[in-house]
């Protein structure tokens, strides 16, 4: 009964994570789209708005700040990677759309990790995989009357890259808040070098501020927290396959949230990437 509400637990906390993925998609793409902010700032509000939000929660928490200087700093220029590409890729790609590329590279990411690391693949797992990449692939596959930037498709795969070695990097991760706070916390000077060097002007209204707060502080900081809880839990392929479901719940509430376009591609590539991912689960033991 307690290894039931365990991992009853476990499922329920990844659901949430799983939402709160999808949710950094929607929140980025609307204020793009609707030209509320900038790529630059929308990424620094958010980062900064996570600090803010984890250093927070950290003091009433243990009643002190322990920020160490020397460690974490190549997985917070992961995390600054990962959200300044994610951010000017949308400039030009539809939030659905920009899910499905991000975590497909990111599962591909994580499959060379795990073979890197010799973690067991059953003819199973990898059967439900290629189901799986088959429904991305086909949902992208060139169509009639279907465009897609080359350069922003390209942002989004280096987003996934860094989000893959990110989420590799905080397997060990012992303290989750602590760890995802310093994070973010670091990843604004990589925030400041950026700015310094690579941009020349910025814009901003509050409704754009308001959606990167929102991005920053709950669905990225309190997300990354519970899934650096989750991460050590479970192993690499799992936590990619769980992953693969962000985009079909992206592009769900692109339609309803954002009027995003749906047809009987996109639902049919739904359908086959849920049907691998189900094969790769049962197959997989969740440890």
């Amino acid at each position: 009964m307690l290894i039931y509400i365990m991992n009853l637990k476990l499922i329920m906390t990844m659901s949430i994570v799983l939402i709160f993925f999808a949710s950094n998609s929607l929140l980025n793409r609307a204020a793009l789209s609707n030209n509320f902010i900038d790529p630059y700032s929308f990424t620094f509000f958010r980062l900064l708005s996570g600090a803010i939000v984890l250093t927070i929660l950290i003091y009433f928490k243990n009643k002190k700040l322990n920020i160490n200087i020397k460690n974490n700093w190549l997985s917070s220029f992961m995390l600054f990677v990962y959200a300044i590409t994610h951010s000017y890729a949308y400039i030009n790609l539809n939030a659905g759309i920009g899910a499905l590329i991000l975590f497909a590279i990111v599962q591909i990411t994580l499959i060379i990790f795990a073979l890197v690391y010799k973690e067991k693949l059953s003819i199973m797992k990898m059967f439900g995989l290629l189901i799986s990449f088959n429904g991305l692939v086909y949902l992208l596959y060139p169509k009639d009357n279907f465009e897609l930037s080359l350069f922003h498709a390209s942002l989004m795969m280096l987003a996934g890259v860094a989000w893959g070695v990110y989420t590799i990097l905080g397997k060990n991760s012992k303290n989750a808040t602590v760890h995802t706070a310093d994070n973010f916390i670091k990843s604004l000077v990589y925030a400041a070098l950026f700015y310094l060097l690579f941009v020349d002007s910025v814009y901003f209204n509050t409704d754009g501020v308001l959606l990167a707060i929102f991005s920053g502080g709950i669905t990225s900081a309190l997300g990354y927290s519970l899934w650096y809880y989750v991460l050590p839990k479970i192993s690499i392929i799992t936590s990619g396959v769980f992953q693969l479901l962000v985009p079909p719940i992206a592009i769900v509430l692109s339609l309803l949230l954002l009027a995003e376009p749906i047809n009987m591609v996109i639902i049919l590539s739904i359908f086959v990437i849920l049907g691998g991912i189900l094969i790769t689960i049962l197959s997989s033991k969740v440890n």
